[in-house]
């Protein structure tokens, strides 16, 4: 069963130096027939103004993934952590038992488009931490990249949870399979282009949720970029 969440239909915030689309509810957005899927809780496909950002805030009980997508974003927190992500990067920081921390654009000239998600831990309470690595569009050429998952294992960031996110960077006409376990189930998330997934159309801001499936056969329709959730 694959059930489509259309991105004309997500919530949308915009203060003008941020606009901001949520897959789920988030903020001032709420909608009951969409407050998650199993451990996903949040994915904002945010865009922020040159010099703005999100000033210093705090966080607990929350693993906080950030893909940028265009433009850079420079992290700020209070385990001392300074750091700057662009597209490749993968930033991974658990709030556990809080962290302050700020996210803003350094460019004085260009915005900066990325993906804010967050993921419920297996445990409250946690010890805060932070992770950052990279993958380069060669590593997702083509295929799924692992990008984060409980072990950390084939490189990929660490998170407390039993989650596999997968990242793929495809052109136009080229196909991939994604195998899910039994039991498991997927959430998909079109960040640029179009695909098909099992013959079903999705486009760019499309998310679908995934159960009962045992293979999905992912066929780019455009050039596209696709994060793939494999979930309890």
């Amino acid at each position: 069963m694959i059930i489509r969440r259309p991105a004309a239909e997500r919530g949308h915030a915009n203060h003008g130096w941020l606009d901001s689309r949520h897959t789920f509810s988030f903020a001032d957005y709420y909608d009951e027939a969409h407050m998650g899927f199993r451990a996903l809780r949040v994915i904002n496909e945010d865009r922020v103004q040159p010099g703005h950002g999100f000033g210093t805030h705090q966080h607990r009980d929350m693993e906080i993934i950030s893909y940028v997508l265009e433009g850079s974003l420079a992290h700020r927190d209070s385990m001392g952590t300074g750091s700057t992500i662009v597209p490749g990067d993968v930033q991974r920081m658990s709030a556990g038992t809080g962290v302050r921390h700020s996210e803003m654009n350094p460019s004085s000239s260009e915005p900066v488009h990325f993906l804010q998600i967050w993921l419920l831990p297996e445990q409250r309470g946690i010890e805060p931490g932070y992770e950052q690595k990279r993958f380069d569009a060669a590593d997702k050429r083509g295929l799924f990249r692992l990008i984060a998952s409980r072990d950390g294992r084939d490189g990929a960031v660490t998170v407390h949870q039993d989650v596999n996110l997968y990242a793929g960077v495809f052109a136009a006409g080229e196909r991939s399979r994604v195998t899910l376990p039994p039991g498991r189930h997927a959430w998909i998330q079109v960040s640029r282009g179009g695909i098909t997934v099992n013959g079903q159309a999705l486009n760019e801001g499309d998310g679908a949720a995934v159960s009962d499936e045992v293979e999905l056969e992912i066929d780019a329709t455009a050039d596209s970029e696709v994060l793939v959730f494999d979930l309890a």
